[in-house]
């Protein structure tokens, strides 16, 4: 490798576990690299679960990781809306945990229809007036009322955030169906793009990651099964880059590319010989 690596940013799902159990050659080969003293972070997009939650599950797995080691696309979104656009009244279609974490920014996240009502009226909307940007993530509780919620808030003009643009999410049974996949049908509806991204690819994503690590982009190496976010993140903010082939992305997608990813690994374990 031409310049060296200081650092590198690992993606999650795909790339490190899947599901409960860590991916082949990722405990090794991260322990390898830390006594290298190259430093490591781990940025996921998915943003059902706090940043603690990822450092312990990585812990569990054999790879001793800390809270602030861990940025997640919630994280990013809140840690910028808190900085920004504090005051923002904000409907989220998302879980309970990315409620709180944008809660814990000290952003308003406004309440949904209780049970009872959404039983009985099936269709009902909070008032589009009082919404005053669109929150769009995986949320495995969607259901057609957040869906026109949304859509009336946009129509009405409402701002239109989203903390990621992933269209599927690995699990161990299969991929299942992501914001991204949301984000289309709300953007065929209103006609509207959106006007925030908080995760991968985003610059925002990048800027926290540099803060956290204090190293160049040109010395950070980014790792992620994922073409249209790790990679085209990594190639974007100036980092070498590494796709994965244990996620979603395979070798013949790299056909389609204008500029392909700096090295292909078929696992975590390929990384140790990389860099030595």
């Amino acid at each position: 490798m031409t310049n060296p690596i200081d650092a590198i940013i690992f993606d999650l799902d795909g790339t490190v576990y899947l599901g409960d159990a860590a991916l082949p050659g990722a405990v090794e080969a991260i322990a390898h690299l830390r006594q290298q003293g190259i430093r490591t972070l781990f940025v996921s997009n998915k943003p059902v679960d706090r940043r603690g939650v990822y450092a312990s599950k990585l812990t569990k797995l054999g790879i001793p990781t800390a809270e602030a080691e861990v940025i997640t696309s919630a994280y990013v979104l809140g840690r910028h809306l808190a900085q920004t656009t504090p005051h923002l009244a904000l409907y989220v279609i998302g879980e309970a945990n990315l409620h709180a974490e944008l809660r814990g920014h000290g952003l308003i996240v406004l309440d949904d229809l209780g049970d009872d009502l959404r039983e009985q009226n099936p269709q009902e909307v909070i008032d589009p007036s009082g919404i005053d940007a669109v929150v769009v993530a995986l949320d495995r509780t969607l259901d057609y009322r957040k869906l026109n919620t949304a859509y009336q808030a946009l129509k009405a003009g409402a701002a239109f955030f989203a903390t990621n643009p992933d269209s599927t999410c690995p699990m161990p049974g299969g991929d299942i169906p992501d914001a991204g996949a949301t984000l289309a049908y709300l953007q065929h509806l209103t006609g509207r793009t959106i006007d925030l991204l908080a995760g991968k690819p985003s610059p925002l994503t990048v800027q926290v990651a540099m803060a956290e690590l204090q190293v160049e982009p040109s010395r950070c190496l980014m790792v992620g099964d994922r073409l249209e976010t790790d990679i085209r993140m990594g190639q974007e903010a100036g980092m070498k880059t590494a796709l994965v082939l244990t996620g979603v992305a395979r070798r013949s997608d790299l056909d389609l590319l204008e500029k392909r990813p700096d090295f292909v690994l078929d696992d975590l374990e390929d990384l140790v010989g990389l860099l030595g």
